[in-house]
């Protein structure tokens, strides 16, 4: 709906609300359960923005305009708030992953031209954030079953309100099996590309795909490339996907960061970190 509302409204109407949802709680719960309540609807209600500095600003306008006013009342553990609503969106082993970048609006229209799924075919989201991704998948395979799986439950609960017709699940997408899928789309960050390769060796299907937006995998070349009229790119990349170097897989997965999820990369059921020799599901010992 915001979409649809000519700037500022957007962020003016969700402002008042959700100072009156906080307002309100009052009456009925501590006043930190409030604020964080609000918060929580405001930060919500911002994904919906069309722009990242204009999500930005509907986010943080309520709690912003809370400490000014409030700035010299609240007790010292009261400024932990915001930063406990920034936890609870986007959870601390989440960050290794892209932030919440939405898919645009019809990104994946024409690939149906090129990738053929049939009826019955199920297609995941790998990281479904607010369901901009769903959306672009049943825009583009609408007789397909969509699914999605993301880490925060906030998100989670997004997604699955924006799209009743697909199958959304809390959980790491680097720990859910991707075997069950003809095609799983990622729009994440270049670090985590050779990751998804590693996987997809070890669990995808012959045949099957793996669809990313904006970030090719390393040194492997795509089966198509579709070009977005913003000057961004689809990369699309059948099963089985080619030998993934090492070094490669190695040199992301420092560039990512230590690895926040003590499980790693999971595989066939077994945590595989990247190792010298063949990295996926078949490992020999």
């Amino acid at each position: 709906m915001q979409r649809m509302l000519l700037w500022p409204l957007p962020a003016l109407l969700t402002w008042a609300v959700t100072w009156a949802v906080f307002l309100g709680l009052q009456q009925l719960a501590p006043w930190w359960l409030a604020l964080l309540l609000a918060g929580v609807m405001g930060s919500l209600a911002s994904l919906l923005g069309a722009s990242w500095w204009r999500r930005a600003m509907i986010a943080v306008g309520f709690p912003l305009s809370w400490l000014v006013l409030t700035a010299g009342q609240i007790p010292a553990w009261g400024w932990l708030l915001p930063l406990a609503l920034l936890l609870l969106i986007y959870p601390l082993n989440a960050w290794r992953d892209a932030p919440v970048f939405p898919t645009p609006a019809g990104a994946l229209d024409g690939l149906a031209a090129h990738i053929a799924l049939p009826a019955d075919a199920h297609v995941l989201d790998a990281g479904c954030g607010a369901g901009d991704g769903l959306q672009a998948l049943h825009r583009a395979w609408p007789q397909v079953k969509v699914h999605g799986v993301e880490w925060s439950w906030p998100l989670r609960w997004m997604s699955a309100l924006r799209c009743p017709w697909a199958k959304v699940q809390r959980g790491d997408m680097w720990a859910y099996s991707w075997t069950p899928y003809a095609l799983v789309y990622l729009f994440q960050r270049p670090e985590s590309m050779s990751r998804a390769a590693v996987k997809s060796l070890g669990e995808m299907p012959h045949g099957a795909w793996l669809v990313s937006l904006n970030f090719p995998i390393p040194d492997i070349t795509p089966t198509y490339v579709a070009q977005l009229d913003d000057g961004r790119e689809v990369y699309a990349y059948q099963a089985p996907l080619a030998e993934v170097d090492h070094d490669s897989v190695e040199a992301d997965e420092i560039a990512g960061m230590l690895p926040l999820r003590p499980q790693g990369i999971v595989v066939n059921g077994q945590s595989l970190y990247p190792r010298k020799g063949r990295p996926g599901g078949r490992l020999h010992r």
